[in-house]
């Protein structure tokens, strides 16, 4: 006997990753159309596996804190940026979407500009993505598949950069949007001083420390 589920009688806790297997992209589609786009939850889908992910509280904080970082950065270095959190990016052609935990368009901010709707066969995969505790290959592989040429990784209290070179991701120490700074550290170390002495004191300790780099 087959038994079948509609995904509203399954709960996903925080902390825990739900995979479905042998999922068409028709099938996906549908299932991003129930779940809606106002919710906790995160999806990566990579040729018929597709996970659904429910952060931890003390992701979502990193989350939130290393994005108020990469703003900062970009604001104090003057650079044009365009921010589309956590939208859901699909290439049907390649059999992958993903929604990362944070993610923006730089490079391509002016190409992007008003846009409300994204197609990629057209619109560029957005510069730069942030995933925290990133450990399934259907993320990566779906990141990949979409062509996020610089994916930063947050686990165990470190930042990590991936850049996208020959079909897979390689670990660099710096990042090619901010070659001159020492961001993996810095974000570390601000990360760590939200812990004791608040997000607010670390963002404005942040901010003070890329003023003092880019006088």
């Amino acid at each position: 006997m087959v038994v079948t589920l509609q995904l509203r009688q399954i709960d996903v806790q925080p902390g825990q990753r739900l995979t479905l297997r042998e999922i068409s992209w028709a099938e996906f589609e549908a299932i991003l159309e129930e779940i809606g786009e106002h919710r906790g939850s995160r999806v990566a889908y990579y040729q018929g596996i597709l996970e659904i992910r429910m952060p931890l509280p003390k992701h979502e904080k990193a989350k939130i804190l290393i994005g108020e970082f990469v703003k900062i950065l970009l604001d104090e270095l003057g650079t044009d940026w365009e921010p589309y959190g956590s939208t859901t990016f699909k290439r049907p052609e390649m059999a992958a979407g993903v929604e990362p935990d944070d993610c923006f368009y730089i490079q391509n901010a002016a190409r992007m500009v008003g846009k409300e709707r994204i197609d990629l066969s057209a619109d560029p995969p957005p510069d730069l993505a942030l995933e925290v505790d990133i450990t399934s290959q259907t993320q990566l592989s779906a990141y990949v598949a979409l062509g996020v040429p610089e994916l930063w990784r947050y686990a165990e209290g470190r930042v990590e950069i991936f850049v996208l070179r020959s079909g897979e991701y390689v670990p660099v120490e710096t990042s090619p949007t901010f070659p001159n700074l020492p961001v993996v550290e810095k974000i570390s170390e601000y990360l760590k001083m939200s812990q004791t002495e608040g997000a607010g004191a670390a963002r404005r300790a942040f901010r003070k420390w890329v003023r003092e780099q880019v006088c």
